[in-house]
């Protein structure tokens, strides 16, 4: 349950080593939060997030998590919903992928859509039967801008945000009344490690502001949460730019 500050009090995290999902356990851990798991493959980097959070005052473990294992979610998390109750649930497991290979390459692209749509899928609903039966918690759901229009320049990776967009939408509406809030983020161009390298798109943000927002949207009870703000009104009217026109935008 949520303490006298409004923050949960339990946290588990679907892809322990995300930047913006650290980032948010941190702030989280500040506002009283105490039990956190961190879900993710096995790996030192994984330990190394858990022992930086330890540090903070927390009680973290580690728990073994593969997003392309869908056949393993439902024991390995429901393992951890039995053990006692969570709160929060922050999916933020996903990978960028590369255009040009996965183009080339059409089981690299199958790997970024298993990953990001079905990985999450599977994950999503786990939890989301978990939190349903407990009776409270929040499920937030890490999309991206990307997900809001397809472009040239990384339609595989957007259409599997695309995806998991919508199906964290139509779960937020499944569960509505049940005591369960589903809340989407929709960041812009995160620098990160996962975009080291690439050109910076405009109103590019961090993951401790993706963190503040989730923190903010949390409190607020939204629904939806785009990370800059800003970013609500640009994605509204490039949504409705005539394709011909969009092919010529800079934005592809």
């Amino acid at each position: 349950m949520k303490d006298a500050f409004g923050a949960p009090q339990s946290l588990l995290v679907l892809g322990g080593t995300s930047e913006i999902g650290l980032a948010t356990a941190r702030r989280l851990i500040a506002r009283r939060t105490r039990t956190v798991r961190l879900a993710g493959r096995p790996s030192p980097a994984l330990e190394r997030a858990a022992a930086d959070l330890r540090e903070l005052g927390a009680d973290v473990r580690t728990v073994a998590f593969d997003a392309l294992d869908p056949g393993s979610h439902e024991e390995a998390l429901g393992k951890l919903f039995a053990e006692d109750d969570i709160d929060m649930v922050l999916l933020a497991f996903g990978v960028l992928g590369d255009q040009a290979r996965d183009e080339e390459e059409p089981l690299s692209a199958v790997r970024v859509a298993q990953t990001n749509y079905t990985g999450a899928v599977s994950a999503g609903l786990v939890c989301a039967g978990a939190l349903q039966a407990q009776g409270h918690g929040s499920l937030v759901v890490l999309s991206s801008v990307a997900g809001e229009r397809a472009r040239r320049a990384d339609f595989i990776y957007g259409s599997s945000k695309a995806g998991l967009d919508a199906f964290a939408q139509g779960l937020g509406d499944a569960l509505h009344g049940t005591g369960v809030h589903v809340m989407v983020v929709r960041p812009g161009f995160v620098r990160s490690r996962m975009t080291a390298g690439r050109e910076e798109a405009p109103l590019a943000t961090t993951p401790g502001a993706v963190a503040d927002a989730i923190v903010t949207g949390l409190g607020r009870r939204s629904e939806t949460v785009w990370v800059p703000g800003a970013l609500r009104v640009v994605m509204s009217a490039l949504r409705h730019v005539p394709r011909p026109l969009f092919r010529r935008l800079p934005v592809r």
